[in-house]
């Protein structure tokens, strides 16, 4: 990681892109945007506009340097985004949610089809990925009220849902094609009943009076 170069004077040759390394041990202190102590601990927040001789374009880096008051011990992290213009508290926000934000990408793949459409023009690819995120979200507010209504199914998953929503959609199929329909409330229980006979945590529990 390198700074920005200035133009000094010297010989005539190809224009200097890169500027010095950057030093960990002495960053500049006009690049310091935060400096707090909590528990014999200091943490200093860095943000620059750096080049890498890696990526073609200047990146927006910000470098977290921690150092033990005690023992003197540093220890740093860097951050990058290609986005110039993002501030380094929504960048270190960010990277804090990468684990959710990758499992967010490995639902939409294994459950909502992000892995398997096959549009390869702007908009569809765009629909068809906004439906997948949109199905992650749907899903987390549904498995909510899953584990509301069977206690026992705290660890519920995508398939325990896909199985009880497919048993309801099964369970409301057969209820048609009785002469009389049950009452409204035997309904509703009949369908809780048999909705999640396909479910691995969701287990149906027993109908009133029965």
């Amino acid at each position: 990681m390198r700074g920005r170069s200035h133009p000094v004077a010297r010989a005539a040759g190809p224009r200097r892109r890169y500027g010095d390394k950057v030093n960990y041990g002495n960053l500049p202190a006009g690049c310091r945007v935060s400096d707090t102590r909590d528990k014999g601990i200091r943490t200093e927040i860095y943000q620059a506009i750096l080049l890498h001789e890696c990526f073609a374009a200047p990146l927006n880096v910000v470098i977290i340097v921690k150092t033990n008051l005690q023992n003197g011990a540093r220890a740093h992290a860097v951050l990058f985004s290609s986005d110039l213009e993002l501030g380094w508290e929504l960048l270190v926000q960010y990277y804090r949610l990468r684990f959710q934000i990758e499992f967010n990408f490995r639902d939409a793949k294994q459950f909502w089809g992000l892995e398997d459409f096959m549009n390869i023009k702007e908009t569809p690819v765009s629909n068809a990925a906004h439906l997948a995120f949109f199905m992650v979200n749907l899903s987390h507010c549904l498995l909510r009220e899953l584990r509301r209504v069977h206690p026992q199914a705290g660890t519920a998953g995508v398939l325990d849902l896909k199985a009880c929503w497919r048993g309801r959609r099964y369970a409301q199929a057969t209820l048609k094609l009785l002469p009389q329909p049950p009452a409204p409330d035997l309904m509703e229980q009949i369908m809780q009943q048999i909705a999640c006979y396909g479910a691995i945590h969701a287990q149906p529990g027993p109908l009133e009076g029965s």
